[in-house]
């Protein structure tokens, strides 16, 4: 199987990025939608990062990672679907507020799942370099939930939630999912090292 080099990935994912604000919290997201005729969108990410302000109605800032172009979505601007049993959400507003490409990147075939030790890559914005979208990869651990859910060796900062998961085979980039946990080794009670 052929396989793009990371930096051709990240390349093609980068203009469908995102970076999310809202008043409590911060994270991404990617451009997973677009309307027939172009004139709404939606960007995926994850249900924690946007919950508190779709119940509280407060503003949602949006930063196109690309350009830098940022805009501010009020309750009456947008519609947000939850998924909050598989931590997943939806933000739907007009596209001519932020420039993504015109057609959003292939999804991974419903039904389909990758196998074992397949390496998959993410982007987002750890809150250590909140301003610097950053790229992060490793191998499938596992797969659960009837292949809805990837287990995946590699690490997630606060901030990369919602991020978009890809993977590089067959000479294209294929978005595979939605970054929504990172969960720490702590069986033993004591805390990581830095």
């Amino acid at each position: 199987m052929n396989y793009l080099d990371w930096n051709v990935v990240i390349g093609t994912v980068e203009p469908h990025v995102v970076r999310i604000m809202t008043p409590r919290s911060s994270g991404t997201g990617f451009l997973v939608s677009a309307s027939a005729d172009g004139t709404t969108c939606a960007i995926a990410t994850a249900a924690h990062v946007v919950s508190d302000a779709h119940y509280w109605e407060q503003p949602i800032r949006i930063t196109h990672q690309k350009t830098g172009k940022t805009v501010l979505l009020r309750s009456t601007d947008r519609a947000i679907f939850l998924e909050e049993a598989n931590d997943t959400a939806a933000v739907i507003f007009s596209k001519a507020d932020l420039p993504f490409p015109v057609q959003p990147l292939d999804l991974a075939p419903e039904g389909k799942s990758l196998k074992f030790g397949n390496e998959i890559g993410w982007l987002g914005f750890p809150a250590v370099a909140p301003a610097e979208l950053c790229f992060f990869s490793g191998r499938v651990s596992a797969v659960r939930n009837s292949g809805r859910e990837y287990l995946v060796d590699g690490v997630a900062i606060n901030g990369v939630s919602g991020g978009p998961a890809f993977w590089n085979g067959g000479d294209k980039v294929t978005l595979i999912g939605v970054m929504s946990a990172y969960i720490a080794n702590r069986a033993t009670g004591e805390t990581l090292p830095d």
